[in-house]
């Protein structure tokens, strides 16, 4: 209820201290009124509003996110099952859920083919497609687990044409984290994403509640943090970042018309047809022909 003066603790905390008492800041229990309403808010602003929930919360709390005006519903975890398993509560079982939900779900994360498969045979419309690239998290350290992006988003594609043939649905691979810049965009559309969500960049809007700051939806749990607050300082407006015009030349504003830019450049009218762009491995792209950039530590050397 006092987000504005939470938000400025966050944003005020030491790094060495920031972990542990975000942890105590998110033991405050969830209050479905306040649920309500911030959603309510939300669509007074936006035709389409869209909310998160992780699985063991989903039976409890989705009814009342509906009902407050929710366009559509995320399930989200690090990884998520068609069936989420709990010893203290009724397992939540996506391909009977999701099926019956008024409004259209979104699941996610994955990183194989398989896994994404698994999730697109519930009927999900869309499928958020990585585990720990994105730049607060911390996954693939603390667990040990996680596919690079570029594979993981390809893979997940494959299994989209396949859940294609077998069911006649087509499912969304929503490419989600590890962009930074429209370039990195450009590239997860390439590998056969539909649509990419992103958050570090966003995070340096202007408008952005995090004062500067970015952090993820396992950085503050309880019994093992898998996030970090990191800084990403207040650089545009939300319109500059996504839509330009940008006065900086590292590609992180105007993702749009760096994207509209990239698939006419390859020759591409549209999302679908850049699926089907030639991609190649490169590691040389970004120093290749650069040298003086490097040394002055400006463009791609900075």
């Amino acid at each position: 209820e006092e987000a504005d003066r939470i938000l400025e603790e966050i944003a005020g905390f030491a790094p060495h201290e920031a972990t542990a008492k975000m942890q105590k800041i998110y033991t405050e229990p969830i209050k479905e009124e306040l649920v309500a309403k911030r959603i309510s808010e939300l669509k007074e602003k936006s035709s389409i509003v869209c909310a998160s929930l992780t699985p063991q919360r989903v039976e409890k709390y989705y009814k009342t996110a509906i009902d407050a005006g929710l366009d559509i519903l995320v399930i989200q975890g690090t990884v998520v099952s068609a069936e989420h398993v709990s010893k203290t509560r009724e397992p939540l079982d996506l391909k009977r859920f999701i099926p019956q939900s008024p409004v259209p779900v979104i699941v996610g994360g994955c990183a194989s083919y398989a896994s994404a498969l698994h999730l697109m045979r519930t009927g999900a419309k869309g499928v958020l497609v990585g585990v720990g690239p994105g730049a607060a998290c911390t996954t693939r350290q603390v667990l040990g687990i996680g596919v690079p992006q570029a594979t993981a988003i390809a893979d997940a594609a494959a299994a989209r044409m396949r859940n294609l043939e077998e069911t006649g649905n087509y499912s969304l691979v929503i490419a989600d984290g590890g962009m930074r810049t429209g370039g990195d965009i450009a590239k997860a559309i390439a590998c056969g994403a539909d649509l990419v969500m992103i958050g570090s960049p966003l995070s340096r809007a202007k408008e952005a509640p995090g004062r500067g700051y970015h952090w993820g939806m396992a950085t503050f749990h309880p019994d093992l943090p898998r996030g970090t607050r990191i800084k990403t300082d207040v650089a545009a407006s939300l319109k500059e970042i996504l839509l330009g015009p940008a006065f900086e030349n590292d590609g992180t504003l105007n993702l749009c018309g760096a994207l509209r830019t990239s698939m006419a450049t390859c020759g591409y009218e549209n999302i679908k047809d850049f699926q089907r762009a030639e991609v190649m491995v490169a590691p040389s792209i970004k120093t290749e022909g650069k040298i003086q950039q490097q040394q002055q530590r400006v463009g791609m050397g900075s």
